[in-house]
């Protein structure tokens, strides 16, 4: 009886994450800029989606480079449930683990770790991992992923690599590393871009100090450069 329960309970999350996959990314090209969030203090993170969703981009990434990312990660899971929110820098599948279980809906990684991207693609957990040449991008289409980080995208050829990258490859691409309220329409109007990432809406003594009021600025501001429609 007790293994049954559990094959079938894992059964049943394995066809949640399924299907909410095409729903998270269909989320991320909606908005198209996901604001890529290092938190020092788990309390901050509340008003921080607040300001967001406020600014116009109800999503983030917040990044495991700091002790506060797991907590800040539940805090908004439970008290903000619409807001779709992934875990940035993850390095290790216990990093996976920590994000998933305090409710991260979608993995990001800095670079193509096969531990990592193995153990999302079982446990169909969506991974979105880092690339900028083309054996990272094969690895990546050998697993069955069509949506990666092109990071660092500035410093890896901005908007002609992804060209030349998009001309070979039937895949997506989230260029983060670089990109800015000066460039992002560049990057957003090559249509393999599902979305771009940046942190310059929400710099970490903004949050830190509190200046929501400017980070909602700011959010407005990436939103209109980016052609959004806002509902």
């Amino acid at each position: 009886m007790t293994f049954s329960f559990i094959f079938w309970e894992r059964v049943i999350l394995f066809l949640k994450r399924w299907f909410d996959m095409d729903n998270i990314f269909t989320k991320i090209r909606k908005h198209r800029i996901i604001p890529v969030i290092r938190i020092e203090n788990a309390e901050d993170a509340v008003p921080l989606a607040d300001a967001l969703d406020e600014g116009g981009l109800p999503l983030a990434e917040v990044t495991f480079r700091t002790d506060a990312a797991e907590d800040a990660i539940r805090a908004v899971s439970e008290n903000r449930p619409e807001i779709l929110l992934g875990a940035g820098t993850v390095l290790t599948v216990e990093n996976v683990k920590k994000a998933v279980g305090a409710g991260a809906r979608f993995i990001v990684a800095p670079g193509f770790n096969p531990t990592v991207v193995d153990y999302c693609v079982s446990e169909n957990i969506p991974v979105v991992p880092g690339i900028n040449n083309p054996s990272q991008a094969e690895w990546a289409m050998e697993r069955g992923l069509e949506v990666l980080k092109f990071f660092p995208a500035e410093l890896s050829g901005g908007v002609k690599m992804l060209k030349a990258l998009g001309s070979v490859y039937n895949i997506s691409f989230i260029p983060t590393g670089g990109v800015n309220i000066s460039n992002l329409a560049e990057y957003l109007e090559y249509d393999r871009v599902l979305a771009v990432g940046g942190t310059w809406m929400v710099k970490s003594d903004l949050i830190s100090s509190g200046n929501f009021e400017k980070i909602i600025k700011l959010t407005r501001e990436a939103v209109t450069a980016s052609g959004t429609v806002v509902e």
